[in-house]
């Protein structure tokens, strides 16, 4: 992959952020804040960038947001839950056990 791809890829993304964090402030300012862990300040600023601003800043050879969960055991727990795999698995018997004989020996 060529260093230009990967900055598109860089100006991609900042501009969905940017999109998704006005629109997300729109809605609801003070979730929006906790969810994107903004200072009421920085809120106020992005929600009144202009589109052509917001160009500017998502060219920006950075990632203008970052990952929450820096932590490596909680995402970890998060990826291996085993509370959401026996539910998994459940379902998929439900399902299973729902199935029809005839429907099952007519596929």
């Amino acid at each position: 992959m060529s260093v230009d791809s990967l900055l598109d890829d860089i100006q991609e993304l900042n501009l969905s952020y940017l999109l998704l964090a006005q629109k997300l402030l729109r809605e609801d300012p003070v979730t929006a804040q906790f969810r994107l862990k903004l200072n009421p300040q920085t809120a106020e600023l992005i929600g009144g960038l202009s589109a052509k601003q917001l160009m500017q800043l998502s060219r920006t050879r950075q990632l203008l947001c970052r990952m929450v969960l820096d932590d490596a055991e909680q995402l970890a727990q998060l990826t291996q839950n085993q509370r959401e795999q026996d539910l998994g698995r459940i379902h998929a018997a439900l399902l299973m056990a729902s199935v029809s004989p005839v429907a099952a020996t007519a596929g």
